[in-house]
């Protein structure tokens, strides 16, 4: 008598891989670069060099988007 063999029924591949992330590791280190960010450059100390203003303007917006 021959064995009954099983034949597996498997769902057909997606294309597109299914990848979330919570919410807290978006949060987290955007968090912790801001930190670090503030703890480099402090509010009275973020003056660009004078051959470079645009870096200035950058810190200047950041550092206006900060709670205080």
């Amino acid at each position: 008598m021959p064995a009954r063999t099983n034949t597996r029924t498997h769902r057909p591949a997606t294309a597109v891989a299914d990848a979330r992330l919570p919410w807290w590791a978006v949060v987290l280190p955007a968090l912790a670069f801001a930190a670090l960010l503030l703890l480099i450059v402090e509010p009275g100390q973020a003056h660009a060099a004078a051959g470079d203003p645009a870096i200035g303007r950058l810190f200047g917006h950041i550092l206006g988007l900060m709670p205080a």
